[in-house]
């Protein structure tokens, strides 16, 4: 194995979590899930040696996972609702139930958002910032802040109804 060969394993082993996030955001199957990780991977490594700024390692593998779930979503033609439980262990029992059904309601009501804004909202979790979004999703800091507060308003929306 090489020094690239090494780094990108290092850099995937550090950083995996980041298409995790996506593909249950997209995904509903751990069949799909796991097809779009390798795929992930392979446009990665595809375009790991054109990567300039290695500070910026998580941006570039958002915009790379994001595009490739977009992409084989519209290949596949299909959209489906996920079904996920947290990555935390909680000691208490009803806490842990009722964030599992926090989560789900709004991993549920991300799903339902456009591919553009259901992205940016997964970045907005993220924290990242306006310019950062930008920059991956590749529109203006300005229309990511709109953007942002129209989708919040939509989850707000969906989250209403599914509660009622």
């Amino acid at each position: 194995m090489n020094l690239l060969q090494e780094e990108f394993l290092k850099i995937l082993s550090e950083y995996q979590g980041i298409i995790h996030k996506v593909n249950l955001v997209y995904f509903k199957t751990a069949s799909d899930r796991e097809d779009n990780f390798q795929e992930v991977v392979f446009q990665l490594w595809k375009s790991f040696t054109s990567l300039k700024d290695r500070t910026k390692i998580g941006s570039w593998m958002y915009a790379v996972a994001i595009n490739t779930a977009i992409s084989k979503i519209r290949k596949d033609c299909k959209f489906a609702l996920m079904n996920i439980l947290p990555d935390t262990e909680y000691t208490d029992a009803e806490k842990n139930i009722e964030n599992t059904i926090n989560t789900e309601q709004l991993l549920g009501a991300i799903q339902k958002l456009n591919d553009v804004d259901k992205s940016i909202i997964l970045l907005y979790l993220e924290e990242y910032s306006y310019e950062q979004i930008a920059g991956i999703i590749g529109i203006s800091s300005s229309n990511v802040g709109v953007r942002i507060n129209r989708a919040k308003k939509q989850l707000k929306s969906i989250l209403l109804i599914n509660n009622k």
